[in-house]
């Protein structure tokens, strides 16, 4: 969703990037057509290539250049009308005609497509504003925390998902949390906008943890109440809640069934146990009780990184799933969180060498030293 470079994204969508060979398809359709034309014995048996070109560059072009397809086909075809000295009779009208209708066609698709383009991009810019809204930035510095964060958006039309991210200081330190919501749209930017608000008011009041974790189970199980059961089992969320205490040494992890951090120093980047993953958010009520945080040294210097299932289950060309813990190793020391996000995001994409399945976010914090 957002741009990856930076902190307030930008709601501007890209614009589509067709491949070099594929923008080249209708001058070479329209070589073809008017060469075949005018070697051929029969008369203009190369039209269909003709007509394909106007058609295919009003898909693929601009408006300028679907027109200047369109001149070079008309000219094109009347040259070899006069070339046949058909120009001046009713076959050559006939011809000049239908390659005038064929440009006229192409410059119709590209008007069609171009206003389909304009819609969708309002589209995506409706999500990407209701993303953000949802999911704002964390602040860059926390006492003596550093933290960056990414939303990246699978390659899909809406760019809107259900993954999360959060960071608040408390009474009881800084507490972080990563999510994701099963499915997209707006159901899942709706189950987010829950657990974010239960999260910005219970982080401030639960002394624990586990408390914080019921807390968040019992705001999203009142807002799922009109739901029906099967939509209620299947609406789950896993998270992973962290909690950095004031001095700052120990980093507690409470795992509801989410993929495990990582812990990054001095170019080694290693898995951290947290124990026996308790059961997703909403179907806590499943399991006698959740279990208790564990507690993994936070070094100065040192990054912890929490991600999504979107990085954990990127896949290459041949299945293989991509792990930060051997695929980061030796790429540090890392000058902050935004590099190490910055270098994770980039190995995600060369693993996955084209459009990913799911959306990933990703939250890194770096522990600084205290000042003074």
């Amino acid at each position: 969703m957002a741009d990856p470079h930076a902190s307030a994204p930008a709601l501007r969508p890209p614009a589509v990037r067709w491949p070099r060979y594929a923008r080249l398809a209708p001058a070479v359709l329209v070589a073809g057509g008017l060469l075949w034309d005018a070697l051929s014995p029969q008369d203009y048996w190369g039209d269909p290539m003709l007509t394909a070109a106007s058609v295919t560059a009003g898909a693929l072009l601009s408006l300028r250049h679907t027109v200047a397809v369109g001149l070079v086909l008309v000219l094109g075809v009347f040259a070899l009308t006069v070339k046949d000295g058909t120009a001046g009779d009713a076959v050559g009208h006939l011809e000049l005609a239908n390659t005038l209708f064929a440009a006229l066609m192409g410059i119709g698709v590209n008007r069609v497509i171009a206003r389909h383009g304009r819609h969708l991009d309002v589209v995506r810019m409706v999500a990407e504003a209701a993303q953000l809204a949802v999911l704002p930035a964390p602040p860059e510095r926390i006492g003596p925390l550093s933290v960056a964060a990414r939303y990246q958006a699978a390659q899909s039309e809406a760019r809107i998902g259900g993954d999360a991210y959060a960071v608040q200081r408390t009474p009881y330190g800084v507490r972080l949390l990563i999510a994701d919501v099963r499915g997209k749209g707006l159901g899942a930017v709706s189950a987010v906008s829950v657990l974010l608000g239960a999260f910005r008011e219970a982080a401030e009041q639960e002394p624990e943890l586990t408390g914080l974790a019921e807390r968040l189970e019992r705001s999203l199980l009142r807002a799922g109440e009109q739901l029906s059961q099967e939509s209620r089992l299947e609406g789950f969320i896993t998270a992973l809640l962290g909690e950095v205490r004031p001095d700052g040494g120990e980093l507690r992890l409470l795992n509801c069934g989410h993929p495990a951090p990582y812990l990054c120093r001095d170019g080694e980047v290693r898995a951290l146990a947290t124990g026996e993953p308790g059961l997703p958010l909403g179907l806590g009520g499943l399991a006698p009780a959740r279990p208790e945080p564990v507690g993994v040294p936070f070094p100065v210097d040192s990054t912890v990184l929490l991600v999504t299932d979107g990085v954990t289950e990127a896949r290459d060309r041949g299945g293989r799933f991509y792990d930060p813990a051997a695929q980061l190793a030796g790429r540090g020391p890392f000058g902050g969180p935004q590099e190490l996000i910055d270098a994770l995001v980039g190995e995600v994409e060369r693993w996955t060498g084209g459009p990913r399945d799911d959306d990933m976010a990703v939250l890194a914090v770096t522990r600084r030293a205290a000042a003074g």
